[in-house]
């Protein structure tokens, strides 16, 4: 039997008196890898952020199994991750802390205090950074100091050693180049590598060639959602509908 982990039952949520989202019901099931496509503006980032409860809906529910999401601890919250577009990274911090920083949800505040300091332990950042195509010459380096495209996979490195249940990834791809897009994508979908990476997967989408691998797309159109279906069934009259 496949399990639902995230559910919204008819959740809108209205931000300067326009709705962004519109009266949406959406389950997501163990081990489904799904690409949310839309328009710039569609919705995407919004519904992201009800999912992983950064805000709350105006009308309707959100179950994290099944269970209230404002009824949920900070454990079980960590239990979702997520791939911001703006990265969200600490500027102050190095790149290998910015990673460590995933850990917070399930380490002791002197952790965090240890962190901060520079004083613990890096060795599982650095596993997670160098299965992110990252380099050992830029694990200790200010985040000011680094590219956008390894800022890009410090903040993958960040989401990944959180190991949660559900992984909510937000343009995931972007300042990446061809080759190291494609290793992304493969870790976060198919990973073979000895990491656990979530089993349920969440992305947002600008590029259709990056559609392989993902079993259910679900298409967005001004704060709505205009298709759900399994990824071989996608036709070009469902792309239409939303581009």
């Amino acid at each position: 039997m496949i399990n639902t982990l995230l559910e919204l039952k008819e959740v809108s949520y209205v931000n300067k008196n326009n709705f962004t989202l519109k009266n949406i019901s959406l389950k997501i099931k163990s081990g489904e890898k799904i690409a949310l496509l839309g328009k710039s503006g569609a919705g995407k980032t919004t519904l992201i952020s009800i999912l992983n409860g950064t805000i709350k809906p105006n009308k309707g529910k959100v179950k994290l199994f099944n269970t209230e999401f404002d009824k949920l601890n900070l454990y079980q919250k960590s239990k979702i991750s997520t791939i911001w577009q703006d990265l969200r990274l600490i500027e102050d911090l190095s790149a290998e802390q910015n990673v460590n920083c995933g850990l917070l949800g399930k380490r002791s505040f002197l952790f965090a205090f240890k962190n901060l300091l520079n004083i613990s332990s890096f060795k599982k950042a650095h596993q997670y950074m160098k299965v992110c195509n990252l380099q050992k010459s830029i694990f200790s380096k200010n985040i000011r100091k680094i590219s956008g495209g390894q800022k890009q996979r410090v903040a993958i490195a960040r989401s990944l050693i959180q190991e949660s249940d559900i992984l909510l990834a937000d343009e995931p791809f972007n300042n990446l180049d061809p080759k190291i897009t494609l290793n992304i994508k493969n870790l976060l979908l198919i990973n073979k590598n000895k990491i656990k990476v979530p089993n349920t997967t969440l992305v947002s989408l600008h590029r259709l060639d990056l559609l392989n691998d993902f079993n259910r797309i679900i298409g967005m159109k001004y704060g709505e959602i205009l298709f759900d279906l399994e990824k071989t069934k996608l036709k070009k009259s469902h792309l239409n509908m939303i581009y």
